[in-house]
């Protein structure tokens, strides 16, 4: 780290008032602090940090330096290989800021295949920390035993539930499961007896004894009732009257409704979603030049959130007494499960092409031939659930959802809100923009909404290849609607900050853009460049209401089109 860079953290941290998640600031005028492998575990266990010895944070984060640098580092590189399962692999710098030296230690996070990272004096169990805001916090019992699952592949949905027989499956679902089995794969199952197909997909176990039992997730896909054995592994519904749980409403209301379904995985989803769509209203949004009615959240996202919570969830003992949950408050709807991301996947990678794992193997390879009352499968198994969700909440009009990892939890948030609503309509209508491509339109709506992007991310997010994505965004910016920063690959698009002007202010002799620009020419021919000074806009800006005007016959351009020698003149009034 420079010292630039370094002055610019401290400047963020004191604009915050304290440490951050990212940040952690120390004044070890006498050493090297006490516990400080809290810091590191937690640091390596939450995707990175940064630690800065010789940063007093009860002075405003004053740089006071560090007595002996060199003696800092060599004891930070001990710590750091001989007190920490895994070894941190980080890198130690010192950097002079204002004559005074600051010891700065990156920690870089571990991969989710060899987490946690924890103080071998405690051991994994009591030493593993995770950073929360500003401090560091132990990790409870379950969420390393959690952790340490994810090393290798869990295998609890293939145990047999005790005391459950193969009559406690459903006659019905079976008939359908075999029967698509045997379809589907005749090699090796149109020969085969219902119980013989249900051993060898594992629907059917055998226990210590030897007996066939119905394994975790051959009850989960196929029971009747799979509560009777394990009574929490059902869904709850609740719906709230205000943006705060446990807040009354204007009744004194504590919910709008509470509910609990049990069953198998497909009834259980299917009850949930219907419950959902008798609580949905439905409203318009724009499309293109038209509009249309949508649901209030598009029922394939709810799907995919629903289904996905449900099979992905932790089935471990230490987590069956909790329930899949769905929570619906007037600004947002909240899927939440028991155990967090599993296996490579990553938190900013969920939805890319190739980027799935399944804690729950067996569960999701049963469910993948379950069929629906209403046809087809329950789940596709082929990673495709959260881009499905993404490209029904566009098709929607709709921001993405927002997704929580926290080890112990993992949780969807749909935000209710959509981004092609009737004020986004209006703003388009203020500014004259019209012509735009469905993709341009939601990345203009989110900007509107404080957002920025980057071409990478309006095509992941907005499902377009990168020729379009690329003439999509130059044509916002062309048109003056959008600003960029950065070049090339770091190239980011911001909504541009001025707003129009308003039709009382030109009535008071503040023109508008294409004014300004006639109002230059006036005095002759101008060109770009010259435009721009005399006017004060942006090239882009400068370009496209250019463009406007010749089109419609008000100006036009001399000289080759690119040349920086081409001027801008009036027509002429017989034009």
């Amino acid at each position: 780290m420079e010292s630039a860079e370094l002055e610019a953290v401290l400047a963020d941290l004191r604009s915050v008032g304290s440490d951050t998640r990212r940040y952690e600031a120390k004044r070890a005028r006498g050493g090297l602090p006490g516990r400080l492998w809290e810091t590191f575990s937690a640091f390596s266990n939450s995707g990175g940090g940064v630690l800065l010895l010789g940063v007093d944070e009860a002075h405003d984060f004053d740089p006071v330096g560090v007595k002996d640098p060199a003696q800092l580092e060599r004891a930070l590189a001990s710590m750091l290989s001989d007190s920490l399962d895994p070894p941190v692999r980080a890198r130690i710098d010192t950097v002079q800021l204002k004559g005074r030296p600051v010891v700065v230690v990156q920690v870089p996070g571990l991969p989710r295949s060899r987490l946690p990272c924890f103080y071998t004096g405690e051991g994994a169990h009591r030493g593993s920390y995770v950073r929360v805001a500003d401090g560091d916090r132990r990790l409870t019992e379950y969420e390393v035993a959690l952790l340490l699952a994810g090393r290798g592949q869990p295998r609890e949905d293939e145990r047999p539930v005790q005391d459950a027989t193969a009559a406690d499956l459903s006659v019905p679902e079976v008939d359908a499961y075999v029967q698509r089995m045997r379809n589907s794969r005749p090699r090796l199952f149109l020969e085969q007896s219902t119980q013989e197909v249900l051993r060898l997909t594992k629907v059917l176990v055998r226990d210590e004894q030897g007996g066939l039992r119905p394994s975790l997730a051959g009850l989960l896909a196929l029971g009747t009732y799979p509560q009777s054995f394990l009574p929490q592994l059902g869904v709850t519904l609740v719906a709230y009257p205000t943006t705060t749980a446990g807040e009354t409403g204007p009744r004194g209301e504590r919910f709008m409704d509470n509910v609990t379904f049990d069953g198998s995985i497909s009834d259980m989803a299917e009850d949930c979603l219907a419950r959902l769509r008798s609580r949905m209203s439905r409203r318009s949004v724009i499309a293109g030049i038209g509009r249309r009615d949508v649901w209030e959240y598009p029922e394939l996202a709810l799907r995919e959130a629903v289904v996905n919570a449900l099979v992905h969830r932790d089935l471990s003992p230490e987590a069956r007494g909790s329930q899949v949950q769905v929570e619906m408050y007037p600004d947002r709807l909240v899927v939440r499960n028991p155990g967090g991301l599993f296996g490579p996947v990553e938190l900013e990678r969920l939805g890319q092409p190739g980027i799935s794992s399944a804690r729950n193997a067996l569960l999701l390879k049963l469910l993948e031939d379950v069929p629906l009352r209403s046809g087809g499968t329950v789940v596709e198994n082929r990673g495709s659930g959260i881009p499905a969700m993404f490209h029904a909440l566009r098709a929607a009009g709709m921001r993405r959802p927002v997704f929580h990892d926290e080890i112990a939890v993992f949780e969807v948030v749909f935000p209710n809100s959509a981004l092609l609503d009737e004020a986004f309509v209006q703003w388009l209508a203020d500014r004259h923009v019209t012509g735009l491509s469905d993709p341009q339109l939601l990345a203009l709506a989110r900007m509107r909404r404080g957002e920025s992007l980057r071409n990478a991310s309006y095509r992941a997010e907005l499902g377009v290849d990168s020729r379009q994505a690329t003439a999509d965004l130059r044509d916002l910016v062309d048109r003056g609607l959008v600003d960029v920063e950065g070049v090339r690959g770091q190239a980011t698009y911001r909504l541009r900050l001025p707003e129009p002007v308003a039709p009382a202010a030109q009535d008071h002799g503040v023109p508008t853009d294409e004014e300004a620009l006639l109002a230059a020419l006036a005095a002759g021919p101008r060109s770009r460049r010259e435009l721009e000074q005399a006017t004060g806009m942006a090239r882009h800006t400068v370009l496209y209401r250019l463009n406007r005007l010749r089109d419609n016959g008000v100006v036009e351009q001399t000289g080759a089109r690119r040349s920086p020698t081409a001027r801008w003149v009036l027509s002429e009034p017989d034009r």
